[in-house]
């Protein structure tokens, strides 16, 4: 049969697997499909470099670069598998039993694992076969007999209007079907997937009708700049708010199928329904959230208004034992985080179990239905999404995701700055400009903002009404300037006189330092 369509028979082959699975996943098991296991796999052993590069350069968008990476090189197999079967169909299908093995093994390795998610590798495995040699047989004898039907010298053999004509239009009409049956196998395995909005609704609908609620004061009218100077708002709205995991697939468990168990080196064990959490003291947080991967003058920070449960009472509850220095909480989907136990003890620190997010239930990429929450620690050791156990251990017995892969054990928030306005190679007009941005330090706030141009004096910033010390505080001031490119940079002092560190460090192992800078251009 000609290369191309060797290629395409692979390709369509593969492409049915993966749809078949993803569907019998979404039916089954959202986290069992093949392909997302595979994703997961490869995050979960990609070396540090790769995953600290793949975050600063694609940000947000590294999981759907990763799994369209991933379909590039799945589509070049399954064409060089094709290419290599144009006579017989054995080297496909031992390329398409490989890929079939692959994601056997990711589902079987995966931190969450149960035997029915064994079906959708194995319905992708078949699938991925039966489609192979159907494909690849039909061809065979379509390109076959018009073989021999130029050979032949009776037009009845198998000339154009012949069977072969017949059978060329059946394989073309197959393989149409086969392609079109993939991608709505595959969009039904994630439509079916999805399946917390009506939970998410009723979530919502009861936090507005909830009563005696401990709301957070109002931020003040002088907390923020975004009117005058464009800066970021004080409330990041939801669909803004950062967004760094490793999940994949984002796990759709329901409020009323969630459950929490607290264990460990505890005198109670205690299970939690969402429908214990409603009947508990509740209370409203704003708390700004960084990521410990966002660079000096980053993206990765969000500020919300948090709705949940004291998660220190819950441990006052179940009664800590002498000895246990770390909680660590598994995810939903595996993941699992530690946080030193004495940070979440003190009584000033507010750490809770949330499930209200800006007056409306988590939205699903956020932890729906419900996620940790503790001030002044970065998310990786503290801010556990889709929260499913907890258990009170020590550092030294359990290791949690990001410790494994080199991070650190404790990671309080540093003291940062950031410059907003102006941004970075912006031209504004000679003058009087603005320079204005954000600064924090949790828990203990921000006291003091400097600024500097091109390497001149320091001079105060004025600071925006403090709204409290685990949210960040905006600031501004003014320079006069003339023509040409200048550099700006800032610092913060906390409220207790320490100031940022000018020393330069990444991310790796507990968060990025240094001063902050741009460079903008004055006409």
């Amino acid at each position: 049969m000609p290369r191309g369509f060797a290629a395409l028979i692979g390709v369509l082959a593969v492409g049915a697997a993966l749809g078949v699975g993803h569907l019998v996943a979404g039916l089954i098991s959202p986290a069992s499909s093949p392909y997302l296991a595979v994703g997961d796999t490869v995050i979960r052993f990609s070396p540090e470099w790769l995953t600290e590069f793949a975050k600063s350069t694609f940000g947000t968008a590294d999981k759907p670069v990763l799994l369209g990476g991933m379909a590039v090189v799945i589509a070049l197999a399954a064409a060089a598998a094709g290419i290599a079967s144009r006579r017989s169909p054995r080297p496909g299908v031992a390329v398409v039993v490989v890929l079939g093995v692959l994601g056997f093994l990711a589902v079987i390795s995966a931190p969450v694992f149960a035997p029915l998610d064994l079906l959708a590798p194995a319905a992708s495995l078949a699938a991925g076969v039966v489609t192979f040699r159907g494909l690849h047989g039909l061809a065979l004898r379509t390109y076959g007999d018009r073989g021999a039907a130029d050979r032949s010298p009776d037009p009845g053999a198998g000339g154009p209007s012949g069977p072969a004509v017949s059978r060329r239009g059946v394989l073309i009409g197959s393989s149409a079907a086969v392609g079109v049956g993939a991608l709505a196998a595959g969009a039904g395995g994630f439509f079916l997937g999805r399946g917390v909005g009506d939970s998410r609704a009723q979530v919502t609908a009861r936090l507005a009708a909830l009563r005696g609620i401990e709301r957070a004061p109002a931020i003040p009218a002088g907390a923020a700049y975004a009117a005058e100077l464009g800066t970021t708002t004080f409330i990041t709205p939801n669909p803004d708010f950062y967004r760094i995991d490793v999940a994949l697939r984002i796990p759709t468990t329901s409020a009323a199928d969630w459950s929490l168990r607290i264990h460990g080196m505890v005198d109670n064990e205690i299970v939690l329904s969402f429908e214990d959490l409603l009947r508990r003291p509740l209370f409203e947080k704003t708390i700004t959230m960084t990521c410990v991967s966002n660079e000096v003058g980053g993206s990765l920070i969000s500020t919300a208004n948090f709705i949940g449960v004291s998660l220190r009472d819950l441990l006052l509850e179940a009664g800590v034992q002498p000895g246990a220095d770390q909680v660590f909480t598994t995810s939903i989907d595996g993941w699992t985080a530690g946080t030193p136990a004495d940070v979440i003890m003190r009584p000033d620190r507010d750490a809770l179990l949330a499930f209200g997010m800006n007056g409306e239930a988590l939205p699903p990429e956020h932890g729906f239905p419900v996620r940790m929450v503790v001030p002044g620690l970065y998310g990786f050791v503290s801010a556990t999404k889709w929260i499913a156990d907890m258990e009170l251990t020590t550092f030294d017995r359990r290791r949690s995701y990001w410790l494994e892969r080199g991070w650190a054990e404790k990671a309080p928030i540093k003291t940062q700055s950031r410059i907003d306005s102006p941004r970075g190679f912006a031209t504004v007009p000679a003058g009087k400009v603005s320079i204005a941005g954000i600064a924090w330090s949790q828990p203990a706030g921000i006291g003091k903002v400097e600024v500097r141009m091109d390497g001149g004096p320091w001079q105060p910033a004025e600071l925006a009404t403090e709204v409290s010390g685990d949210t960040w505080r905006m600031w501004r001031t003014e320079f006069d300037l003339g023509p040409g490119s200048h550099t700006v940079q800032a610092r913060a002092t906390d409220a207790h006189g320490v100031t940022q560190t000018e020393m330069r460090a990444g991310p790796i192992p507990d968060g990025a330092s240094g001063w902050p800078a741009t460079i903008f251009t004055v006409i």
